[in-house]
């Protein structure tokens, strides 16, 4: 049975990265190594729109997550985070565990946080070291507008930190210009490689903060990861092959154009909402992202029961509802390797599970809706 996989991740892998990734191995101290490393850091950071270097971390998109904090915040100080949904709840966690001074600012289900949010919530945490927001909340599909916010957060001594693990690859990231001082992300989503590596860079105002940062870190040192990057190499043994794929999947992405790249996944999210739209469902988000797109299930559908027989019986994977919509939301992934025709393979499937859980449609209407945006014009 061909496999399909249409999660917010891990997600796809191209068969090129894959082959990267199973090249013989070469030792991390070689000139070799430090020419790719140095490829993927000066790429990474085009990507994520910043001249500051990009360090590479041997763990999941949390490992980064965790360095951003254990390297800006010191026991006692104030920390504002943003739970939107899932991932936004952990940098919260992770800041409770430093020992920080938190304030959660808990969101309804798919609500977006604003700039005017953040300004309130400052104002009532006057020295916050840090805001933690969410660009891409992949739990629910809602989209946070970072510039915004990175405007509010600069007119105060608190840093933004980013998590943009879902967001890198998919939307843009301009660091640099929209002055946000901590950015993490990961491998597996639209990087387009397996799971393994997380990514953090910081701007130049969060070094004053990491070297008075009191917390202890060792293998999440960024002064170390520094000093490394600067003789063309890595504080620890890096996941070499992963690294490799990740410069395979770069190369790809690099030939393609960034906007091209922004732009196909804009496609390929406007083609889903308006499918889902012709089968008269509603999204989570009101601010919807463009990597994946989460769907309120019809009365009387569990989606944990959905997706299950999605991809026991019909070899494709999507991704049910977590915590609170756990049986209630299904979420179709289109980010990184996901083709057009792709996702018609994914909207074929929804429309047939639906049928399948008895709830009544005209059959096609979301193939057909997705069909006008993606190839209409052509």
């Amino acid at each position: 049975m061909k496999q399909y996989m249409f999660t917010p991740g891990p997600t796809m892998v191209p068969a090129e990265a894959l082959l990267a990734e199973a090249a013989p191995m070469i030792h991390h101290r070689t000139p070799q190594f430090s020419t790719v490393l140095m490829e993927v850091t000066e790429w990474l950071k085009e990507i994520m729109g910043t001249k500051q270097d990009v360090y590479i971390l041997a763990g999941s998109g949390t490992a980064a997550m965790e360095a951003a904090i254990a390297n800006t915040c010191s026991p006692g100080d104030k920390a504002v985070c943003v739970a939107g949904g899932k991932f936004g709840e952990r940098l919260g966690e992770i800041c409770q565990v430093y020992g920080c001074k938190t304030k959660v600012i808990t969101l309804e289900a798919g609500r977006s946080f604003t700039a005017e949010q953040a300004a309130r919530a400052l104002d009532e945490t006057p020295g916050a070291r840090v805001l933690c927001i969410t660009q891409s909340e992949t739990s629910t599909g809602a989209l946070t507008d970072v510039e915004s916010i990175a405007a509010i957060a600069r007119e105060r001594e608190t840093l933004l930190v980013v998590d943009a693990i879902t967001g890198i690859g998919i939307h843009p990231m301009r660091m640099d210009e929209w002055g946000v001082d901590v950015v993490v992300s990961g491998s597996q989503k639209g990087l387009m490689i397996a799971p393994g590596l997380a990514f953090i860079a910081v701007s130049p105002r969060t070094w004053k903060a990491v070297e008075k940062c009191t917390s202890p870190r060792f293998y999440l040192d960024l002064a170390a990861m520094r000093k490394n990057l600067q003789k063309k190499t890595t504080a620890f043994t890096p996941a070499i092959s992963l690294i490799r794929s990740l410069h395979c999947t770069l190369t790809m992405l690099r030939q393609e154009g960034l906007e091209n790249v922004f732009a196909r996944h804009a496609r390929l999210a406007e083609a889903t909402r308006a499918a889902m739209a012709a089968l008269g469902l509603k999204l989570v988000a009101e601010c919807p992202v463009n990597g994946v797109t989460a769907v309120w299930a019809p009365d009387g559908i569990d989606t944990d029961k959905m997706t299950k027989k999605m991809r026991d019986e019909w070899g494709v994977t999507m991704a049910g509802g977590q915590d609170e919509l756990k049986g209630r939301v299904f979420r179709i992934g289109h980010m990184g390797y996901v083709s057009e025709e792709d996702l018609l393979v994914a909207i074929a499937t929804v429309e047939r599970a639906l049928r399948e859980f008895g709830y009544e449609f005209e059959p096609g209407m979301g193939l057909v809706a997705a069909n006008a945006v993606l190839f209409g014009g052509r």
